[in-house]
């Protein structure tokens, strides 16, 4: 039962006694507490008042946001999403797919921003902050994959692969979809990373040779290389040299050379270049070569090399920048 208060001033009746003028004032408001008191009292006849109660009747707050309502807005957040990854995973060789990347990744970030502004159902808020945010990596991803153009770059659905941007997008997804909202959107195709190879000892590049010198290479390193030799800006010849492998190049012109190495993994024989893990340097000092006529035959020069650092080389060696590497 519900109690009430309620305010008014208090009269005398029967038996009462009159308050006499200059009485104290403290009695006064003591009487006047009695009657109240008395007002409350329950009427069981004990002359104990019953404790006040109270109690708040309505019906729960309906939710702000209709799941149905919420759907829709989802499904035209991520409808140009979904139509962006489509046909970059259609597109395929040229520079198509640096195309479709830049307008997935346009496409995605706008749904971000989308997202973020659009209000969600109470129990669906978590999940969908995280499919705004995946959605925003994604869009970071696409535009990095889709940008490499460097010598040491990966294909761009090999480097997406590697930002973890798609599996970002399919958890974010999948957890929205188990409470009740689906997500309608295609993931971005992606490709595993390449180990290609060539055989030891193969010649990348030969623009003919006809001398007696003889240059070995031993490659004490943990990943393949590659070796060229160039006069001014010409290329005389490149060869390639596996992990743990020698290689030897005979005929070797006279002349005096620069000699390169590039070191990595998976070699791209189109952009004649590793695609992972590059390293790119040179000798300090020029390889020469020289053939001389002696008694009883003819002298010639055999030079080694070793790519592996050792604490009793003689040949210093400096970085240099990948566009900077005789191609």
């Amino acid at each position: 039962m519900g109690g009430t208060r309620t305010r008014g001033t208090g009269t005398s009746a029967g038996g009462g006694r009159a308050v006499a003028p200059g009485a104290t004032p403290a009695l006064a408001l003591c009487a006047l507490l009695s009657l109240a008191l008395a007002a409350c009292g329950s009427g069981d006849g004990d002359g104990a008042p019953d404790a006040p109660t109270s109690a708040v009747t309505g019906a729960p707050a309906p939710p702000t946001v209709s799941p149905a309502g919420y759907r829709q807005s989802l499904d035209r957040a991520l409808k140009p999403v979904d139509a962006a990854m489509r046909a970059m995973n259609r597109a395929n060789g040229g520079s198509a797919p640096s195309e479709t990347f830049a307008r997935a990744s346009d496409a995605a970030g706008t749904a971000a921003d989308t997202l973020l502004e659009t209000p969600a159902p109470d129990d669906a808020a978590t999940a969908h902050v995280r499919l705004a945010t995946a959605l925003r990596a994604l869009s970071g991803s696409l535009e990095k994959a889709g940008t490499a153009h460097g010598r040491c770059a990966a294909p761009p659905r090999v480097a997406l692969a590697s930002t973890g941007g798609a599996a970002g997008l399919r958890e974010a997804s999948a957890a929205l979809t188990g409470l009740g909202y689906p997500v309608r959107v295609a993931l971005p195709r992606t490709e595993r990373p390449q180990h290609r190879r060539l055989g030891n000892g193969t010649l990348v590049r030969d623009n003919g040779r006809a001398g007696l010198g003889r240059l070995t290479v031993d490659n004490g390193t943990s990943s393949d290389a590659v070796v060229s030799l160039t006069r001014g800006r010409s290329t005389a010849f490149s060869v390639y040299v596996r992990k743990g492998g020698s290689a030897t190049v005979r005929a070797v012109d006279d002349g005096s050379y620069t000699v390169y190495f590039a070191s990595g993994a998976d070699w791209d024989p189109a952009k004649r270049s590793f695609t992972r893990g590059c390293v790119f340097q040179r000798f300090d000092d020029k390889a020469a070569f020289r053939t001389v006529a002696v008694t009883g035959g003819t002298q010639y020069t055999v030079l080694t090399y070793s790519l592996a650092k050792s604490l009793g080389g003689n040949a210093a060696t400096s970085e240099v920048p990948e566009d900077g590497f005789p191609s």
